[in-house]
């Protein structure tokens, strides 16, 4: 688990930009601190997809209607229910730095965005090596929020997995995850060889979104 200093200047906003030392020096300064305040954990579950119609799917015992989630889906008669966090001690110490700072508490937001990603990306790797034993390959993540995808399903992958006792994450009423450096996900598993969970905003099609990562020729 590490953080991407060329992510975290992606999210900061440096797109083809060169950044001074201190830019460079506060990273280091909050990546340490939130390596030693770090708790990660993560809890996964695979389940079957039955597909209703064009854009309703059975995603284990939850009925999701998402043209873009079973765009995604599509060939996965199989399918990893995922989440995984920093744990609260992240959160606190982001609040600790935005009373000191709200400059450095920024690069401390992005430092913590850029280290659930690589956890994910960290914890994934197994179910990944697992599911290539059983002749499958793992589409890349997709959460609630992404594309059609309903941000209100987050209440039903925390349930399923059985988050807020397994690795106490729990969600708000307005569906945002607590802790806040946390992720929930679907992932698709496929006898397709075309997916590969690094390229994954090239999988949504949220164009717009400034943490968009930029696309190749």
């Amino acid at each position: 688990m590490k953080v991407n200093t060329q992510e975290v200047l992606r999210y900061l906003g440096y797109r083809g930009q060169a950044a001074d030392e201190d830019i460079y020096r506060t990273i280091r300064d909050c990546t340490n601190e939130l390596m030693q305040e770090a708790a990660p954990r993560h809890i996964h579950q695979t389940v079957n997809i039955k597909r209703l119609d064009d854009s309703r799917l059975m995603v284990g015992f939850t009925c999701i209607d998402s043209r873009d989630l079973s765009a995604h889906l599509a060939g996965c008669d199989q399918a990893i229910l995922f989440a995984a966090t920093l744990g609260a001690r992240v959160d606190m110490c982001i609040q600790r730095c935005s009373l000191l700072s709200m400059g450095r508490a920024v690069i401390m937001q992005a430092c913590a965005a850029s280290l659930i990603e690589s956890w994910c990306d960290e914890s994934e790797q197994p179910l990944a090596e697992a599911a290539a034993r059983r002749g499958l390959y793992v589409r890349p993540r997709y959460s609630p929020g992404y594309g059609d995808f309903s941000i209100e399903h987050q209440i039903h992958l925390l349930t399923a997995l059985d988050c807020p006792r397994k690795i106490n994450l729990t969600m708000t009423n307005s569906y945002m995850l607590t802790p806040t450096k946390s992720v929930t996900a679907v992932i698709g598993l496929t006898r397709e060889k075309q997916s590969c969970h690094i390229n994954r905003c090239m999988e949504c099609t949220a164009k717009n979104c400034p943490f968009r990562k930029a696309e190749t020729p």
